[in-house]
């Protein structure tokens, strides 16, 4: 599913709310969701280790889940790991605007006053600070013949 490519910029409003691009809620589904049911898309959102947020969709969220949920609680470092995921993830519903409200917590982790660029990144979508998402390409602009060399 998904199939999120692309980069949009937008900004959060003074509430910290994201309007989430046209073409990527389509992806969603959310033109499909009936204003009269009272329905509301929720979404999961993720404190990235490179200060980016992630925002995935219940069945790729399912997917991770169950691969975190087979770790054991016995073993200190799938404990550990266990812990730092779920104390970066928050879920958040799209409202019939297509907005997010992001918290407090997580634009503080992220950097994000005001303006983001979002980018698909096909079962994803990651939300960078423009300012932040600029130094990391710029850092590693000369990594990707590398990179791509290694994987691809």
């Amino acid at each position: 599913m998904s199939g999120f490519i692309g980069k949009e910029r937008h900004a959060v409003d003074e509430k910290g709310r994201l309007m989430i691009p046209v073409r990527f809620r389509r992806k969603l589904g959310v033109e499909k969701v009936s204003a009269a049911s009272g329905n509301t898309d929720c979404l999961y959102i993720m404190k990235a280790p490179d200060r980016s947020l992630e925002l995935y969709e219940p069945c790729i969220w399912d997917e991770m889940r169950k691969t975190i949920s087979s770790l054991s609680d016995f073993n200190p470092e799938e404990r550990l790991l266990k812990t730092l995921m779920y104390e970066s993830l928050e879920t958040v519903e799209l409202d019939r605007q297509g907005r997010i409200a992001l918290s407090r917590e997580f634009l503080d982790h992220a950097g994000i006053t005001r303006d983001v660029v979002i980018i698909g990144a096909d079962t994803k979508m990651i939300i960078w600070d423009p300012s932040r998402l600029s130094a990391v390409l710029q850092e590693n602009t000369e990594r990707f013949s590398v990179l791509a060399g290694r994987y691809f």
